[in-house]
């Protein structure tokens, strides 16, 4: 068989993703032909696509190594550079990718979507136009553009990048979705029916509708049909949960395991190692209970820097602390409270550093970090935790009523999964204050939402900051983007009309609320 044979059988392969049938025929194409520079290519593409992001970066190296003008593999190098988090590293391909060849759409793309990952969204807004100069047609590149411009607040760029995709391309469903959360419907207007109609599409997938139905289900509730954004919303719940290989029990036995390795450890114990003179407070509680608010309203002080929702703690400890089968392991706890140098606060603050913020504080608001409590205490000597609080019906409502995209809110579709981790997390949370009672500070919502000075000068003064200002209009200063599910009602005044908001559905979501009932 001839080589050109070989290679239309591995891109058979690979369109088809059978990835292992990729890996093992190129690595027998290349010891035949070990300079041919496609076959690496495409082996570290496959090797991608099975995760092993470590693996494929050899392969991309050598395929570059054969062709030093190979774009298509320095951009691949460069993705596997940021999934192990070396950002450095596929900062300066994407540059030289550019410098050599400007009008390199995938990479200037990609070098965009990296600068919006670490909040530097105005450099990635001109990275986008650049893209779209040489590509005007490409909904995803306009997507991308759109979703930053709306993470900054501005919602009238956002939406007219908007209206030009689904000019373009009617049925480009996430599109949608973003209108709806730009739009604010007094009416059923045509965008409703357009969704409406859209829905009944054969050539719609469950995917796009999952979407439709959750946009429809918030365009419905605007109108005061809450009946009917019901009807949607389960619909659209019902489906995603269905394609999730998801059970409840690994997220409460995770919550017990939590329990079983800091039950015993001594929270007074002293680090030996070096202490980092950077600041960073800590966000957290429940999705939905106000984060995105409370981090907006620290951030827009002129010594804090809003690094967003981070995935750097969870990173930091899985590299550190998980054992093979995924659990929290009490030895190597132990084991790193005893080093010379604390790993776990430099990996963190290493990922940091590529956000190039000079000021000493930094928030993190990633909700779900309030799982590593015990870790922040030991390793984040620093740091300041706040947990957000709200009444547990609104909350688990808010949830039921978002499609979240991170496979951390897989339990967030299902009444009795959210019910069953809202307990988890109110257990977790007690046992964390009985270990540190001093440590957590919380915050109701509904608490600053009726006594907004007086909550807000409190907060700045736990974080040990000056008082500023500015603080008190944080939704007219912008200063930190948003790319929560959150991202449009963070950018307004303080408001009420979340509160209580459960009572217009509680008939409808019977085993949530008494699950909730039962636990109270």
């Amino acid at each position: 068989m001839i080589l050109a044979e070989k290679i239309k059988i591995l891109q058979n392969y690979f369109s088809i993703k059978d990835y292992d049938a990729v890996i093992n025929l190129s690595k027998t194409i290349l010891r035949k032909f070990p300079d041919n520079s496609f076959v690496y290519n495409i082996c570290g593409l496959a090797l991608q696509g099975k995760g092993d992001h470590i693996g494929s970066i050899n392969y991309f190296e050598k395929s570059i190594f054969y062709n030093q003008n190979n774009f298509v593999a320095m951009n691949n190098l460069a993705t596997s550079f940021k999934k192990v988090t070396e950002y450095g590293r596929a900062e300066n391909l994407y540059k030289n990718i550019i410098k050599i060849s400007p009008k390199y759409v995938p990479a200037i793309h990609n070098y965009a979507n990296m600068k919006k990952h670490h909040m530097m969204y105005n450099e990635a807004i001109n990275l986008y136009n650049q893209a779209l100069k040489e590509d005007p047609n490409n909904n995803i590149i306009r997507y991308n553009l759109a979703t930053t411009y709306q993470g900054l607040g501005n919602y009238i760029e956002a939406k007219k990048e908007i209206l030009k995709i689904l000019k373009i391309n009617p049925k480009f469903i996430i599109a949608h979705k973003v209108l709806s959360e730009l739009t604010n419907y007094s009416s059923k207007d045509s965008q409703i029916l357009d969704m409406e109609k859209l829905i009944k599409d054969e050539d719609i997938d469950d995917v796009q509708k999952i979407e439709l139905y959750f946009a429809l289900g918030k365009a419905h509730e605007d109108i005061k049909e809450y009946s009917k954004s019901f009807e949607y919303l389960k619909k659209g719940n019902k489906i995603k949960k269905q394609h999730l290989n998801y059970n409840i029990k690994n997220e409460l036995d995770m919550f017990e395991n939590i329990i079983d390795v800091f039950k015993e450890i001594d929270f007074k114990k002293k680090l030996t190692q070096n202490i980092n003179s950077k600041k960073i407070i800590f966000i957290c509680g429940m999705p939905r209970s106000g984060t995105t608010l409370v981090e907006q309203i620290i951030s827009t002080h002129k010594d804090v820097y809003g690094a967003g929702e981070l995935s750097y703690l969870s990173q930091s400890i899985q590299k550190n602390f998980f054992d093979q089968n995924f659990k929290l392991n009490r030895e190597k706890v132990l084991a790193k409270l005893n080093e010379e140098t604390n790993d776990v606060e430099k990996f963190y603050n290493k990922q940091l550093d590529y956000h190039k913020s000079n000021l000493k504080f930094a928030t993190d608001k990633a909700p779900q970090n309030y799982k590593w409590i015990g870790i922040m205490k030991l390793f984040f000597p620093n740091c300041k935790v706040i947990h957000c609080v709200r009444n547990p019906e609104d909350n688990c409502l808010s949830l039921y009523k978002n499609n979240f995209p991170s496979s951390s809110m897989n339990w967030a579709f299902d009444e009795e999964d959210i019910g069953q981790y809202y307990n988890g997390y109110k257990n977790l949370m007690k046992f964390w204050k009985t270990k540190n009672p001093n440590f957590i500070y919380d915050l109701s919502y509904e608490s600053l939402v009726k006594n907004q000075k007086e909550e807000i000068k409190n907060l700045i003064n736990f974080c040990k900051l000056d008082w500023d200002p500015d603080c008190l209009e944080f939704y007219k200063k912008n200063k930190t983007p948003i790319k929560t599910v959150s991202i449009n009602q963070a950018r307004k005044p303080i408001y009420d009309n979340s509160i209580n908001s459960s009572q217009l559905y509680s008939r409808y979501l019977p085993i949530l609320f008494n699950l909730l009932k039962d636990a109270s």
